[in-house]
């Protein structure tokens, strides 16, 4: 996506936790830390954008898995570089767990599977299973 792009759409912080799978609250706090962004307003009530609400429920699903906070920062940072505004959700991700450790963020590019280090983005020779991450909004039964 377009460093450029539009956000598109402005929902409050309840409503993305909603789609998101999580409460409002954590929404706010994601936001204030730097998971993710408030597009369509700073001020509060922050307000989200469509494209806020894709890359929580990327962050929802990484944090879910066990992957740590500081891994989901880092993995958005970088990709940022790439992928823009909204890299979590623009990115095709994954997760692997390697002898009984943490789940780890890996990047799927053609060239192979990418696992996130300390010093960046390195191609994996022979990388476990991966666990594919993707936007799925939640919706209330």
């Amino acid at each position: 996506m377009a460093e450029h792009a539009r956000p598109h759409g402005s929902f409050l912080a309840g409503e993305v936790g909603e789609l998101a799978g999580v409460s409002g609250n954590t929404i706010g706090q994601w936001a204030r830390r730097g998971l993710i962004r408030s597009s369509q307003s700073d001020d509060e009530p922050r307000r989200y954008s469509v494209e806020d609400i894709a890359e929580a429920t990327v962050v929802a699903a990484l944090i879910k898995r066990g992957v740590r906070h500081l891994d989901v920062h880092r993995a958005s940072e970088r990709l940022a570089r790439r992928y823009g505004r909204w890299p979590l959700s623009d990115a095709s991700l994954g997760t692997i767990i390697e002898d009984g450790g943490r789940p780890r963020i890996v990047l799927l590019e053609r060239e192979g599977v990418y696992e996130l280090v300390s010093r960046g983005w390195q191609l994996m020779a022979a990388p476990p299973p991966v666990d594919d991450v993707r936007v799925r909004l939640r919706h209330a039964p």
